[in-house]
């Protein structure tokens, strides 16, 4: 047996627990990994290691609709460590199935800054550069450095570079040829010397300018990062949900003065290749959807790009109110709104 005998394998689990919608879904099989050794003894195993895998991390951009059939390899790895000070970065690895908040915290709290636009993102940071996460002018990507992922197939640990990674806008390689394919197991984060904030968001912007402080450090920008989503998003423990539920669509600059004909108050922002990025939430919210439901599913009232849980909700309540809300953007805007979570 070796090291296979540690491998905790179990039937019929609620995934309610561990998905941050609050969704009722049972998972056939699912098995907690807590190292690289386990991912290789479930590929290694008769039965399992031919079985389809579905990894949970946090659970925090998945929208469950049915029991998953698929064998569930929860990510449960930890670990945090210091690997080198170099003269322009802190290099930092992080175990997968740590709290992405939690190590921004603790980076800030050691002295190496650079994550704080990114604060209370929910999920694990196995998840971060799956979805290439971003906040507040700042994307994972910017602070990668590689990763550590075990190969499903053959069980071999492998370490992929940030041009590996091939990151786009909540996007990446683990979406398209390495979707379900590997285990990400431990992820190394590049925080630059010298530090510098990344202010350029206008919500940002408004609080330098409201509280006077011109120049501000690491702490107050977490501080400040963390105010804003706490007012405009709410907490999964108390109101279940998967924060931003659609991207922010890109379109050509012809496009988009196409739309601002038509509406000229859109909110939209440059990006640096000439592309244009309009804010779903403000389309959502123009469409009259902000604090409206269909079942038990709605539209937070504090911010149009977030769908809740009021209490109950099943997986096709969300589904059905997402595609309502496409349907009314697509018709008023010309533009098909693309859910940010994976649709179960």
């Amino acid at each position: 047996m070796g090291e296979n005998s540690a491998m905790q394998i179990e039937t019929g689990v609620s995934l309610r627990p561990y998905n941050t919608f609050g969704l009722p879904a049972l998972a056939h099989t699912l098995v907690r990994v807590g190292s690289e050794a386990d991912v290789r003894a479930v590929v290694d195993h008769p039965q399992l290691g031919r079985a389809p895998k579905f990894i949970l991390g946090g659970g925090s951009n998945i929208v469950l609709t049915r029991d998953v059939q698929a064998l569930v390899l929860k990510v449960e790895i930890a670990g945090r460590r210091l690997v080198e000070e170099r003269s322009d970065a802190f290099l930092v690895e992080v175990g997968a199935g740590e709290r992405w908040h939690d190590i921004v915290a603790w980076t800030l709290e050691q002295g190496w800054p650079g994550l704080e636009n990114l604060a209370l993102i929910p999920g694990t940071v196995g998840a971060a550069p799956v979805q290439n996460i971003g906040a507040y002018g700042v994307e994972l990507q910017e602070r990668f450095e590689s990763l550590t992922a075990v190969d499903l197939m053959t069980g071999r640990t492998v370490t992929l570079t940030r041009e590996m990674c091939r990151f786009g806008y909540r996007d990446s390689v683990f979406k398209h040829e390495l979707a379900g394919k590997s285990v990400i197991t431990r992820v190394r984060l590049r925080l630059p010397r010298p530090w510098r904030p990344v202010i350029g968001y206008l919500d940002l912007e408004r609080r330098r300018a409201e509280s006077g402080i011109a120049d501000p450090g690491p702490r107050q920008m977490f501080d400040w990062v963390c105010a804003i989503r706490q007012a405009k998003l709410p907490d999964p423990a108390q109101v279940g949900n998967a924060g931003s539920f659609f991207k922010n669509p890109v379109v050509s600059d012809e496009e988009c003065r196409d739309i601002i004909g038509r509406d000229p108050e859109i909110v939209h922002y440059l990006l640096p290749d000439g592309s244009i990025k309009l804010a779903a939430g403000w389309m959502i919210d123009a469409c009259g959807w902000k604090g409206k439901s269909v079942g038990r599913a709605g539209v937070y009232d504090k911010q149009a790009l977030v769908l809740v849980n009021r209490g109950g909700a099943i997986g096709a309540e969300v589904v059905t109110l997402a595609r309502a809300i496409q349907e009314s953007v697509y018709g008023r805007f010309g533009i098909r709104l693309e859910p940010e979570p994976v649709v179960l």
